[in-house]
């Protein structure tokens, strides 16, 4: 019998501002990469949009454009004059979003988490992009941000929740214990012989990973590896397909 439940595929990549591993600033070739998942909702991290210039120079727009999705922008920091910070990407409406701070110590890069409150199959469905920092008792106090400060654990959201991102998480146990406990995790050694997204041509790192509702069910994780993968960024996509139970 064919499973009627609405499907869904996301997918987490840092995009390291469009800049590939020949040093090329070529948005394109994010936007290739892309078309190749073809996705329905797309978390980028380390996205940087400069205004009012070349077209491709407001990547978010741009990537957003030529794929032909609406976009929410979560801004973390000025980079040379322009925005830096998480996209997330969708082909369904978006009712909502907002950037919330998770910086944690001064003299750290500052770091958000992009809520998307994006409409599916006549509900919400509340998307978190997030990008932590790369120490470990950081990405500890991250995830208790998450969690204690009413943003991913919130009974004012009635919609399945999807948490998903770069968490730079170099060391095992910074992040996992707490999200798990309100979250189920895309298990990668149930679904993926070979998981490690960074950095991109010999990945020996599992930064990137996908947290989501138990109102969700996963039925495929995937390492996304083309050859325009392969240098378009320092970070492999990581994808996956859900069901809404």
């Amino acid at each position: 019998m064919k499973d009627s439940r609405p499907n869904l595929r996301i997918v987490t990549y840092n995009v390291h501002k469009c800049r590939g591993m020949d040093r090329r600033v070529r948005p394109e070739r994010i936007v290739q990469v892309l078309r190749e998942l073809r996705p329905d909702i797309v978390a980028l991290q380390e996205v940087v949009s400069w205004e009012g210039g070349r077209r491709e120079e407001d990547q978010a727009r741009f990537v957003a454009e030529e794929l032909g999705f609406y976009f929410a922008f979560g801004e973390n920091q000025q980079h040379n004059g322009g925005r830096y910070g998480n996209v997330v990407l969708t082909r369904f409406p978006i009712e909502h979003h907002r950037n919330y701070d998770i910086s944690t110590a001064r003299g750290r890069e500052n770091r958000g988490c992009l809520r998307t409150d994006v409409r599916f199959a006549d509900s919400t469905l509340h998307v978190f992009n997030v990008h932590f920092g790369t120490r470990f008792f950081e990405q500890l106090k991250q995830a208790r941000k998450l969690v204690d400060e009413g943003i991913v654990v919130n009974e004012e959201l009635h919609g399945p929740r999807i948490v998903l991102g770069d968490f730079n998480e170099w060391l095992r146990g910074s992040v996992t214990p707490r999200l798990t406990e309100h979250l189920h995790k895309a298990n990668v050694p149930h679904h993926l012989k070979k998981s490690r997204t960074f950095p991109g041509r010999f990945p020996i790192f599992r930064l990137d990973h996908i947290y989501f509702d138990r109102k969700l069910r996963l039925k495929r994780l995937a390492r996304h590896r083309s050859q325009t993968a392969l240098v378009a960024s320092d970070h492999l996509p990581l994808v996956a397909d859900l069901s809404l139970n």
